[in-house]
């Protein structure tokens, strides 16, 4: 998923940042609500996380504008007002879930999940399969002809991202913008290093090649 995070702490922000890339996620972060809602109308997010009380522009103002212009994306918000009222006024406002801090980082990422599959109905099926390929996305757990394979945090999304598109050419640049968070091309060879590795380990001793090069256009994953 890709994910904004709008929080003024910036010792916080940074924690659920790490925490979101650790599983897998891609999550960028805005000080600030003026920044965080050019943001938020200017890229496309799966989640937005949103806190209340924010220098330059507040969290619910942020939503309810959004809503105003008809962004739908779906908003969890985190704040440390967790008052029955405050509740109901963050919900009111367009939010789509409300979570009080202190928080969970468990529960907060089974509650993005759970808003990111309601809002895209396409998406919601946990499990990608190619061939006797299987990635279990509840789980995070991946097998070939019912064998287990550990994969690294990177090449986990870089399977994840190829199987979603299973049978279309997948070009570098959406890979280093989806898997990596790139909007630039660093230059190095940052891809064919993690593709080689992931190919070594879904498709070494397999008579099919699941993992192949589109010489000129990028990869595809196909049976």
């Amino acid at each position: 998923m890709k994910i904004l995070l709008i929080e003024d702490d910036r010792e916080a922000a940074n924690y659920l940042v790490q925490a979101l890339g650790e599983a897998g996620h891609t999550a960028h972060h805005a000080a600030d609500g003026e920044t965080g809602f050019a943001m938020a109308t200017g890229m496309d997010y799966d989640v937005l996380i949103v806190d209340r009380m924010l220098p330059r522009r507040d969290g619910i103002s942020i939503i309810e504008s959004l809503r105003a212009e008809g962004n739908t994306t779906p908003v969890l918000i985190l704040s440390a007002l967790g008052e029955v009222e405050d509740r109901v006024t963050g919900l009111r406002s367009g939010g789509d879930d409300y979570l009080a801090k202190p928080y969970s980082f468990s529960e907060l990422l089974a509650r993005i999940e759970v808003l990111a599959r309601r809002s895209s109905p396409s998406e919601a099926s946990t499990v990608f399969q190619v061939g006797d390929l299987c990635l279990d996305r509840l789980s995070r757990e991946v097998t070939r002809g019912g064998k287990k394979i550990s994969l690294q945090p990177r090449e986990y999304r870089l399977l994840e991202y190829l199987m979603k598109y299973s049978g279309q050419v997948v070009t570098r640049t959406m890979l280093l913008e989806n898997v990596w968070d790139y909007h630039f091309d660093p230059q190095t060879n940052v891809i064919d290093v993690h593709m080689s590795r992931l190919r070594a380990k879904i498709d070494r001793g397999h008579k099919t090649q699941l993992l192949q090069t589109i010489r000129g256009a990028g990869y595809m994953i196909r049976a």
